[in-house]
């Protein structure tokens, strides 16, 4: 129960299960209290009050008749013994009887009470009505006491208590089994979310959050974290060739400083050496100076490019629109490779970044130049700008051969270069100049059949020095 899913059931739990048995203890006694007084216990009550009233009626109106009998109040009606033939058949069942007085209830329902008394001549019937008939008190009472009966036998008070508690026991759990269900699909995410958090916090910053759409905060949670994370891995990237730039420029810093202070005198030396030759091998050591000046010349060109790689130059941000530059940087292209076909697509929302325009012009024309050879005479390069996600984005897409996959893993390292003449510094420094730019270069599917680059710059005020040190800030966290 440590987990959330857990604390959620608790909590339900807790909030639910001591109403619910208040509510059913009280339900009970309520009930309880009902159906004391209810109809049933008080037609039992006055069933029995009833009959002993009804009985003790009877009794005094059979007391009240034979008194009346016998004061001559009353006049009977007389069946004489000679007539025995002609006597009702209850009157000759009373005469076989051999009792010497009996009460009858005649008439119709019993409303008629007879008191008939046996005499030496015959019989004789005393006769007086009743409020109330007999039978229809004997049907009346024995109705009561069936329901009576009835209603104990199916014991009202308990069928309701058990059928109460498991109505509510339903409801509660149906409660408790929407909880589990919801408790799992907002757990779940979360589980996953937390999943991805420890495998970034192990170094693992690929890890991403998937299946988990969701439109409500734990998705914005999962969205803001899945961003997070491509950034981060962005950040290393960026602060990973950033530490091997700087490991190149200390070595291209004292190569350059080496061979330089050696290339000097070689050079003057051999200069010297071909202005000095006279006599029949003039010819030849001219040719031969002229030689060694040519490559000494060529080294010291390698060695600038090296110098230049190494020198970390001042970087100056000033808002820049990448149409303009883009339309003056192809201009000046088209003139060295009349032969390639330029397309330009241009955002309507014109893209500007806060940038140093030398950086920018020294990777768009390191980008071009490089598209325009590989695409060749009748070849393609195509441009393109878009924002996205606060980036302002410059493609640069050409339709030669591509690159080999080793040529793809190793595009940006210093020194390695795929191209007859290359000093294999070029992209190293374009992205070097992207990167202090506070951006990126990267490697992309190409559209026409060969490579295609994408020039990422933030639409942001952030200054190289700030960027870098978030950078490292992020990575160190």
């Amino acid at each position: 129960m440590s987990g959330l899913r857990g604390r959620l059931i608790v909590v339900f739990l807790a909030a639910t299960l001591v109403p619910l048995a208040l509510t059913v203890w009280t339900s009970i006694e309520l009930l309880g209290y009902s159906l004391d007084l209810a109809p049933v216990r008080e037609l039992d009550r006055l069933s029995k009050s009833f009959e002993r009233v009804s009985r003790e009626y009877y009794q005094r109106s059979r007391e009240r008749l034979k008194q009346d009998a016998a004061s001559g109040v009353l006049a009977p009606r007389i069946y004489p013994s000679s007539g025995r033939s002609q006597w009702p058949a209850r009157i000759q069942e009373f005469a076989d009887s051999g009792a010497a007085r009996r009460f009858d209830s005649t008439g119709a329902e019993g409303r008629v009470l007879d008191y008939i008394e046996r005499t030496p001549t015959g019989v004789r019937v005393y006769s007086r009505e009743l409020g109330i008939g007999t039978n229809e008190l004997t049907r009346e009472f024995a109705g009561a006491r069936a329901a009576i009966a009835s209603s104990q036998a199916r014991n009202l008070k308990r069928g309701f208590i058990l059928t109460f508690i498991a109505i509510a026991s339903a409801v509660w759990i149906a409660g408790l089994v929407i909880l589990l269900y919801f408790a799992r699909r907002i757990t779940a995410p979360v589980h996953a979310l937390t999943r991805a958090l420890r495998a970034v916090g192990q170094g693992e910053l690929d890890a991403r959050v998937q299946g988990h759409a969701r439109a409500d905060e734990i998705g914005e949670a999962i969205q803001a974290f899945n961003n997070m994370a491509a950034q981060m891995e962005t950040s290393r990237a960026r602060l990973i060739q950033i530490t091997r730039l700087e490991s190149w420029q200390a070595l291209a810093r004292k190569t350059a400083h080496e061979v330089k202070n050696s290339l000097t005198p070689i050079r003057l030396t051999t200069e010297e050496i071909a202005a000095r030759a006279t006599g029949p091998d003039a010819a030849f050591l001219n040719q031969a100076a002229q030689i060694v000046v040519d490559e000494v010349v060529s080294l010291e060109r390698r060695v600038r490019a090296f110098s230049e790689f190494a020198a970390e130059p001042p970087v100056s941000p000033q808002p820049l629109d990448f149409n303009s530059l883009i339309d003056d940087r192809v201009s000046f292209l088209k003139s060295a490779h009349p032969d390639v076909i330029y397309t330009v697509q241009l955002s309507p929302e014109r893209p500007s970044a806060l940038v140093d325009p030398d950086l920018l012009k020294g990777i768009l024309t390191n980008l071009l130049q490089n598209a325009s050879e590989a695409a060749r005479p009748g070849g393609v390069v195509m441009l393109r700008t878009t924002v996205r996600l606060g980036e302002a984005i410059i493609e640069v897409h050409d339709s030669g051969p591509g690159l080999s996959p080793e040529a793809r893993s190793t595009v940006f390292e210093p020194t390695i270069s795929f191209k007859k003449g290359g000093m294999g510094l070029g992209l190293s420094i374009a992205r070097k100049s992207a990167l202090l730019c506070g951006g990126d270069i990267a490697l992309i599917a190409g559209e026409l059949g060969g490579a295609a680059f994408r020039v990422s710059l933030p639409r942001s005020a952030t200054t190289p020095a700030v960027a870098a040190a978030h950078q490292s800030a992020v990575l160190t966290t």
